[in-house]
């Protein structure tokens, strides 16, 4: 699959491309807010995360509010060429969002509506650690016009926690979705599958506990071994077993089927929800709509140019201090390479997409296999099997026509 470019350094105004523009009445536009700060680092988390003790004033979670409103300031400039288009969806993630006062997601989302108003019926989500969002933290959500909320469960068993260095106390996670119901949130679990140490049986408990909440969404993903991280230490120094490709697909297909037994459809490769309770923050991405990702690390995707931020909180609130935008580099898409993009992320969607010109060819073969849906086919359209979602990639490279 062709690799992208490392980018080109990103204008110190945050000035976009004219054409990014083109065409964007037409596109839901979206925000994501990376909040980087965790009371520990898990050992599995290649994410940009930061505990409290590594930063000091100017970077920390006391400052981070205001740090953000400046740059929410700076994307209102940039953006004020573009048609008024409020904000579809915002996603509060990271890191531990609820690990801030309710009242800074509350001041952070009420900067973002005065800056580029809200959509009617607008999805307003943060991910929350199930220690952290109280009935009190729930209600103070729901008042400041939050919908939902994201709990990272990962799993019911205590072993596979502790191997993954998750410190949430279980029992909280009921208490935590009880919160959130009680305060009218729409609620999603996040799971992980296929974590050394973790059998069929966990993996099945896990899954029918978090039915048993009876949550509106479930996420669940397949664990990596990063570089850098402690899990990756850990097996690398063979102290733990090294993730089992052909496990994991058997864990997915597991998912698969109690999940849909329970009335969860899924509608992405990870993903599945109760009939009209999907992701939409979730949908905006794999459909590449615009949004801004606002934070130390975050990516932004408007109207064909890819821009993302320095990753450090320091450097991040230091370039904002000084009155420039926190970019770090940024990528223009070809018309090439944004129908490759347009490939690699719908084909993940239940819905799929329209058989590429580059794929004709591959469809008999795929439709053979087992990869793709045949009278989906038929009508014009690249729709996923149970197989082909365990192999994406292999459809991928057949639809852009690499052998």
């Amino acid at each position: 699959m062709p690799a992208f470019p490392d980018g080109e350094p990103a204008p110190e105004t945050g000035e976009l491309p004219a054409a990014s523009s083109d065409g964007a009445a037409a596109r839901p536009f979206a925000v994501y807010v990376h909040v980087p700060f965790c009371r520990v680092r898990c050992g599995y988390c290649d994410f940009n995360t930061y505990t409290a003790s590594e930063l000091g004033p100017g970077a920390d979670r006391q400052d981070f509010a205001a740090t953000l409103g400046r740059e929410i300031a700076l994307a209102q400039r940039v953006l004020a060429g573009f048609p008024a288009r409020p904000l579809d969806t915002v996603f509060f993630g990271g890191g531990t969002p609820t690990l801030l006062p309710a009242r800074d997601l509350a001041g952070m989302l009420a900067t973002l509506r005065d800056a580029f108003g809200l959509a009617s019926g607008a999805e307003i989500t943060t991910e929350a650690n199930p220690d952290t969002l109280t009935p009190a933290y729930a209600q103070a959500l729901a008042a400041a016009c939050f919908t939902r909320v994201s709990i990272g469960m990962q799993s019911a068993d205590p072993h596979v926690l502790a191997i993954l260095d998750r410190t949430h106390n279980p029992d909280n996670v009921a208490s935590a979705v009880a919160a959130a119901k009680s305060a009218g949130l729409a609620c999603s679990l996040d799971l992980i599958y296929g974590t050394p140490g973790e059998s069929d049986e966990s993996w099945r408990h896990s899954l029918e506990t978090a039915i048993g909440h009876e949550p509106d969404h479930i996420s669940a993903y397949a664990l990596g071994i990063e570089e850098g991280t402690k899990l990756g230490a850990q097996v690398r120094r063979g102290l733990i077993d090294d993730v089992d490709p052909d496990v994991q697909a058997d864990r997915y297909e597991i998912a698969d089927a109690v999940l849909a037994a329970a009335g969860y459809d899924w509608y992405e490769v990870s993903n599945w929800a109760r009939p009209g309770k999907e992701c939409r923050h979730n949908v905006h991405y794999w459909k590449n709509s615009d949004w801004w990702g606002f934070g130390p690390g975050a990516h932004s995707h408007i109207g064909g140019t890819r821009f993302w931020n320095v990753k450090h909180p320091r450097a991040y609130a230091e370039r904002l201090i000084r009155g420039v935008s926190p970019a770090h580099a940024r990528e223009v898409l070809s018309p090439e390479a944004r129908e490759e993009e347009r490939i690699m992320l719908g084909i993940r969607l239940r819905e799929g997409l329209s058989i590429p010109p580059t794929g004709k060819d591959a469809i008999p073969t795929l439709i053979a296999d087992g990869l793709i849906d045949g009278a989906a086919a038929i009508k014009g359209r690249v729709v996923l099997t149970l197989r082909g979602r365990l192999l994406a990639d292999r459809v991928t490279y057949a639809l852009l026509g690499v052998r």
